[in-house]
């Protein structure tokens, strides 16, 4: 897939787990994209939210540090913008009013993550 489709694009990164944020942000960085994060809490990627300017696509961690992701989902929903989740959780883990949510089961590398947020942005 060309990686065009993340050029200029803002993503946020909400991943608790260093060493995935950190191969994901330097793939998004050489895809073109501009990094919002990453965040490693429900709470710093909320207030990243409130502070910046709204991301065009995510990709969330559904645990981060032992909390759901969902309340940073639900704020993402309510701006329009589309993301991914990754888990190391089966998917029937994620509530049903997710199910419509994409999602990338670890370990995935951060090309899978990227084609998911390319398929995101293409649409």
């Amino acid at each position: 897939m060309p990686k065009d489709t993340l050029r200029g694009r803002r993503i946020l990164i909400a991943e608790d787990e260093y060493f995935i944020a950190d191969e994901l942000s330097t793939e998004l960085v050489e895809a073109g994209a501009e990094m919002m994060g990453p965040v490693a809490s429900v709470k710093s990627g909320l207030q990243l939210l409130a502070t910046e300017t709204v991301p065009d696509a995510a990709s969330l961690d559904v645990n981060l540090g032992g909390e759901n992701v969902y309340p940073l989902a639900d704020a993402l929903i309510a701006r329009g913008v589309p993301f991914v989740f990754m888990t190391g959780y089966d998917q029937a883990s994620i509530p049903a009013s997710y199910a419509h949510i994409r999602c990338v089961e670890k370990p995935a590398g951060p090309e899978t993550v990227l084609m998911e947020l390319e398929k995101l942005l293409r649409i």
